[in-house]
């Protein structure tokens, strides 16, 4: 048994972001799967786990517990590439991870959840072009980052980029067009180049959703 245990749905592009960056560290684990549709995030027994009843969590060797997925990939980056020593590079990577989720995943990810999972009533419709228009801002802004540079903070790789990968790798399932951003495409493919890389599991569309 790992030291490491991680609490998951493997349609989670939170969720995903640990089990990425746990790849790229080549770190053993034990991913216990919770399947959030059928309500087991909020059994008694998860809730020991995570009182606020999410995923993903990091049970560590000691039975300490972690929750939210960027404090995760802080506890994981310390010491490593992924986390640079200049306070304030690592201030920028800070920067990124709080964007990500402030702007970036509950546009892009949210999206994605309602083309899968939620009646396509016409409030709804209205309700999902305001999210497409903000999450296209998003991935604008990250356009216009990624046309001067490879990464999202100075010239390697960091969490701030394993944070911003998996909803936008997957953005398409949600209605957007990553044809309109060339440099995001060629910053997908340089993750994706990463030993170690995993990718996110594609959700099958329906018919009519999106």
């Amino acid at each position: 048994m790992s030291d490491l245990t991680l609490y998951d749905c493997l349609e989670s592009g939170n969720g995903h972001k640990v089990r990425l960056f746990l790849s790229l560290l080549n770190r053993d684990f034990d991913l216990v799967l919770v399947d959030i549709h059928k309500g087991e995030t909020h059994t008694p027994e998860f809730l020991a786990i995570n009182p606020n009843g999410k995923i993903p969590a990091l049970k560590l060797g000691d039975g300490r517990t972690l929750s939210e997925s960027n404090a995760i990939l802080f506890y994981l980056a310390e010491g490593t590439d992924y986390f640079p020593s200049d306070p304030f590079k690592r201030a920028q990577v800070m920067s990124w991870m709080f964007w990500e989720q402030y702007q970036h995943e509950p546009t892009l990810a949210v999206a994605r959840f309602w083309c899968h999972h939620m009646e396509m009533t016409p409030e709804r419709k209205a309700l999902l072009a305001e999210k497409r228009a903000k999450g296209n801002d998003a991935l604008a802004l990250m356009e216009k980052n990624f046309i001067h540079a490879d990464w999202c903070v100075g010239d390697d790789p960091t969490i701030a980029d394993i944070s911003l990968y998996s909803y936008t790798s997957v953005c398409e399932e949600g209605g957007f067009d990553l044809k309109a951003y060339p440099a995001v495409r060629r910053w997908l493919d340089r993750v994706a180049a990463l030993p170690g890389f995993i990718p996110m599991e594609p959700w099958p569309m329906e018919p009519g959703t999106g």
